[in-house]
């Protein structure tokens, strides 16, 4: 899948099968379905978890539980916009 794809997703009512955790948080997000996509990348204890998890707090307007997870990740913060930010991560990611 490439970002074009995972955009086009987007249209649909839930995300591919294909999708790993942290992928589906973002395209829980992406649809504003923020407690869902918490929950999978909650589940998720790696780098890549903990960069849609700072993601997820910068959405919420938490950005100084944000700060905490970029730590964990190893990412700089982020000042990018958000669907910026959210479409850096998953073209790393896909």
């Amino acid at each position: 899948m490439d970002i074009a794809e995972f955009k086009a997703s987007l249209g649909d009512d839930a995300p591919p099968k294909s999708l790993s955790k942290a992928m589906q948080a973002l395209w829980r997000v992406a649809k504003g379905e923020w407690d869902p996509a918490h929950k999978l990348v909650q589940d998720q204890d790696d780098a890549t978890g903990a960069w849609v998890h700072a993601h997820l707090h910068r959405v919420e307007g938490d950005l100084s539980n944000a700060a905490y997870w970029y730590r964990r990740a190893g990412k700089p913060e982020c000042a990018a916009s958000l669907d910026t930010e959210r479409d850096e991560i998953a073209l790393a990611l896909l």
